[in-house]
């Protein structure tokens, strides 16, 4: 199995790909974990990355690939989920090159679709744990107690580019840069359109079929 997820900031795209993760046995890549380990940690490429992403920005390609093929030759030939990536036709360009010299090919592509006004009220209302990286929304799916995680106990925060005036930047981007991709995959036959205003597992058995199909 390998999956990409598409969709705005927002759709469910991080939820989701765990959850079919788990349930294929895959490994989960997110471009954004990642680099928001390496800004924690105060890498150089932490750093770099920090710039962009602070102003709902793209991080540059070349960042990203390189960082896309030390997980895979770290990960080995576990199926994998993407999440987060590719986030523009480049990316989709260089990822298709990569796969091929490791023998490997993308098997489906799941693309998320949610209004922008769900998505706006979303973020405004997400929070995440520092520690096991769960997210929550304060709204519909709040944690148990406010400022803990369920799972670990970790402290909950908000992210910095989940702004109201980050939020809509980043729709902007989204539109701009990372739409062309679904046309670069639609033209392969790999994309399954998946409705994402709906309620969280009724979602998940759209993506697992649109899989296992």
């Amino acid at each position: 199995m390998q999956v990409i997820f598409l969709g705005a900031p927002g759709t469910g795209k991080g939820t989701q790909a765990k959850r079919l993760a788990q349930r294929f046995g895959a490994e989960h890549i997110s471009t954004g974990d990642i680099l928001r380990d390496a800004i924690k940690e105060n890498t150089e490429m932490g750093r770099k990355a920090k710039i962009f992403m602070d102003a709902g920005n793209l991080v540059p390609d070349d960042i990203i690939l390189g960082i896309i093929k030390e997980e895979l030759l770290t990960k080995g030939n576990k199926g994998f989920i993407f999440d987060g990536f590719p986030r523009t036709t480049a990316q989709a360009e260089g990822l298709d090159r990569m796969l091929r010299d490791l023998g490997m090919s993308i098997s489906k592509v799941i693309n998320l679709n949610v209004p922008d006004e769900v998505i706006v009220n979303r973020l405004k209302s997400r929070v995440l744990c520092d520690n096991c990286g769960t997210d929550y929304n304060m709204q519909i799916r709040p944690p148990k107690i406010s400022d803990k995680c369920d799972v670990c106990g970790g402290e909950l925060y908000r992210r910095s580019d989940d702004a109201a005036d980050i939020i809509e930047n980043r729709l902007k981007v989204y539109r701009q840069k990372t739409k062309p991709i679904e046309d670069f995959y639609r033209s392969k036959g790999l994309m399954a359109e998946i409705d994402g205003n709906r309620n969280c597992d009724e979602v998940f058995d759209s993506i697992a079929k649109a899989v296992a199909g």
